[in-house]
């Protein structure tokens, strides 16, 4: 399914922005009809999916050697609404998306990075990086639970 970098990363681009959309109604939600469970539920959501993009920035930015700029314009997109789509358009224009996984060490020397043989042996195993990288998204979205919502609890 997410056979390229680049497929992957215009998915989580969607989904930040659907889960944005499901924020906003739920905000609205709560407004007009007093549903505070909308905000609550589309808050979920929308933090999951965005901690979700942002680790998909992370490996995208080790796996096609992105300078700093936009890994950081990738993962600030995710701040403001709807940004991440074209966000998403920008970088694959620019050529940044394209390209397969690195799963093999190429000839160049920028292969041998310190962390590329543990990059490498992630991406030959999809299903073990997915794994890793939900619990990390899990993790981050409990540790942030507990902390409680921006602005304080009610």
């Amino acid at each position: 399914m997410f056979r390229t970098p680049q497929t992957l990363f215009r998915a989580l681009a969607i989904a930040e922005a659907v889960s944005w959309t499901l924020l906003i109604a739920g905000l609205i939600l709560r407004a007009t009809a007093g549903l505070d469970v909308a905000t609550t539920i589309g808050g979920a959501i929308h933090g999951f999916v965005f901690l979700s993009y942002g680790a998909t920035a992370v490996l995208l930015t080790l796996n096609n050697r992105w300078q700093p700029w936009p890994a950081i314009v990738a993962i600030v997109s995710a701040i403001i609404p709807y940004a991440t789509i074209p966000v998403e358009i920008w970088l694959a224009r620019s050529g940044r998306l394209a390209g397969q996984w690195r799963i093999s060490e190429a000839e160049d020397p920028a292969d041998r990075r310190w962390y590329d043989a543990l990059l490498r042996w992630f991406l030959r195993r999809p299903w073990v990086l997915a794994v890793l990288i939900v619990l990390l998204v899990v993790l981050i979205f409990v540790v942030l639970l507990v902390i409680g919502p921006p602005g304080g609890r009610g």
